[in-house]
């Protein structure tokens, strides 16, 4: 594992852990707020089950908790691209490359 520092505070630590090599995310609180607010959302939803309300106001909700993981999605990409990748590219890291393109590929399907 290596360590190095882009003189922005900005440190990646390099190694074969879980997951490939790991760095610090700029986004993580922007990140941890919009999955607190779909969890939510999610949670109000299941209520609105439980007690029987309206369809279309379930679904409405439903929409709701689209667009919050949707949003937190778009989030972390442009964290990756910006750091992750930017580093893989100019370290012609392909495996991060590749991982990227199967994870947006997913995203697309859903």
């Amino acid at each position: 594992m290596h360590n190095h520092s882009h003189g922005d505070g900005h440190t990646h630590n390099h190694g074969h852990g879980h997951g490939g090599h790991t760095h610090s995310h700029t986004q993580t609180k922007a990140v941890l707020n919009r999955l607190s607010r779909a969890i939510g959302h999610l949670t109000a939803v299941r209520t609105m089950v439980e007690d029987g309300r309206d369809c279309s106001e379930v679904l409405i909700q439903l929409a709701a908790v689209r667009s919050a993981i949707n949003s937190t999605s778009e989030v972390i990409l442009k964290d990756h691209l910006e750091h992750c990748i930017v580093d893989a590219a100019a370290s012609g890291d392909k495996k991060a490359l590749d991982e990227l393109n199967k994870a947006i590929e997913l995203m697309m399907k859903s």
